[in-house]
């Protein structure tokens, strides 16, 4: 078996990790399994998961029902190509997704990843309107502080300024930005907070296609909450001012915020809706986007009478059969007594990092914890401190946040936000 030193150095030498440099060699652990909520590394430590794999493993990792998921499928085929083909493991899903999303949602349309689900929902859009006549309705509307992928309609869409993808400026489509609502989400939603949104919809509703946001969770942008009843005025204005509304439910989708979807927090539905990330459970890439039947009607029945979009890997037969695995235990499990008690124990073990000079602000919804802190975290020194204190966290610039699996127990949870703790009380300013 190779050694964790010698796989180290063949990493180094051919790998290049997500946002890191081929020339710095970055702290990197070399992983022998997973199981439950624990990550064993190589030299034969284990760490607690705080991350579920970038919001994915809710169930944990190696659980047995997804494992046999998985190989059932593998004996009948791992993959067929979806043009003019289809199987049963997609036809369930989308039938059980159409079912359990807001019930103006009819019709699925299924990608390989979150990014790429975004993608389609804006050229769904901007489709819909070609479609009705309307073809200079080709912008975005969206908030500051979001982020909603890597890829490049995804990015013109992402922070313009403090995001991941300043450097791209001026390469991207340029989009329209309202300011982010300041409301928190236990608040209402001022005049003041909506005024920067309406604003744009009154000046260049004629250019706008659609608005695009990540309901009440501001993810990878600066982990910030927001009010559902700014969600609310957000679907009143779109309807008003003839825009379509697509909220990208990536990351909280699937009971992460205490709903099933965030946008069930405001008791509204978008025209369109971008799932994935946890729905195969983390095992396989696979996501979704989702509109209603008008949108469907109107593309199909308009120029050229087709949507434009077919990925390779679309409705993959394995990751279709492990995400129907995946969302039968969800939806059959007590998860939201799980996320509540998530919710309660993070809030018990991350609130009183309050108290630390270094902390800006601490947030808790659902099966989520933030520590904002004042200035961003030097990576090289704190993520081998989290391994050495057991866990497994991956912060990024300022925030150190938790997103544990659901069926971590209260122990493992308790552990992991006293690490936190500890290592954050120690930062210096």
């Amino acid at each position: 078996m190779t050694n964790s030193s010698d796989l180290l150095e063949r990493d180094h030498n051919y790998i290049w990790h997500p946002y890191s440099s081929m020339t710095v060699n970055h702290a990197t652990f070399p992983v022998k399994s997973a199981h439950g909520v624990r990550i064993k590394l190589t030299d034969g430590r284990e760490l607690i998961d705080g991350m579920s794999s970038w919001w994915s493993a809710i169930h944990g990792y190696n659980h047995p029902v997804l494992n046999q998921a998985i190989s059932n499928q593998l004996k009948d085929m791992a993959h067929i190509m979806f043009g003019g083909l289809t199987h049963q493991p997609a036809v369930d899903l989308a039938e059980l997704l159409v079912k359990i999303t807001p019930k103006s949602l009819t019709s699925v349309f299924f990608v390989d990843s979150g990014s790429v689900a975004v993608e389609v929902a804006m050229k769904m859009a901007i489709q819909y309107w070609y479609a009705k006549k309307q073809p200079k309705k080709q912008k975005m509307l969206t908030i500051r502080h979001g982020y909603h992928g890597d890829t490049f309609g995804a990015m013109s869409v992402s922070d313009p300024e403090n995001g991941m993808h300043s450097l791209f400026s001026n390469t991207l489509t340029a989009q329209f930005f309202a300011d982010a609502p300041l409301c928190r989400f236990e608040q209402p939603c001022s005049e003041a907070d909506i005024l920067s949104l309406q604003s744009q919809l009154e000046d260049n509703h004629q250019q706008i296609a659609a608005v695009i946001m990540e309901p009440i969770v501001q993810g990878a942008g600066g982990m910030r909450f927001y009010s559902p009843d700014y969600l609310k005025q957000v679907r009143k204005l779109c309807h008003q001012y003839n825009v379509l509304l697509i909220l990208d439910e990536i990351a909280t989708g699937f009971g992460r915020t205490g709903q099933l979807f965030a946008c069930e927090h405001a008791e509204i539905e978008p025209d369109i809706l971008c799932l994935g990330k946890a729905i195969t459970g983390g095992y396989m890439t696979l996501a979704a986007t989702l509109c209603n039947d008008t949108i469907a009607q109107t593309i199909s029945n308009g120029e050229p009478g087709l949507f434009m979009h077919g990925p390779t890997f679309m409705a993959n037969p394995l990751a279709c059969s492990v995400a129907l695995a995946s969302l039968d235990l969800l939806l059959n499990s007590p998860w939201q007594d799980r996320i509540k008690r998530i919710e309660h124990h993070l809030t018990q073990g991350l609130d009183h990092c309050r108290q630390y000079s270094t902390v800006k602000d601490v947030r808790i919804l659902g099966a989520i914890g933030v520590v904002e802190l004042h200035h961003p975290v030097n990576m090289q020194k704190i993520q081998p401190q989290f391994v050495e204190a057991g866990i497994w966290v991956r912060p990024f610039n300022n925030l150190i946040y938790l997103m544990p699996p659901y069926i971590i127990s209260i122990e493992d949870l308790n552990f992991l936000t006293t690490s936190v703790s500890t290592i954050i009380s120690n930062i210096e300013d």
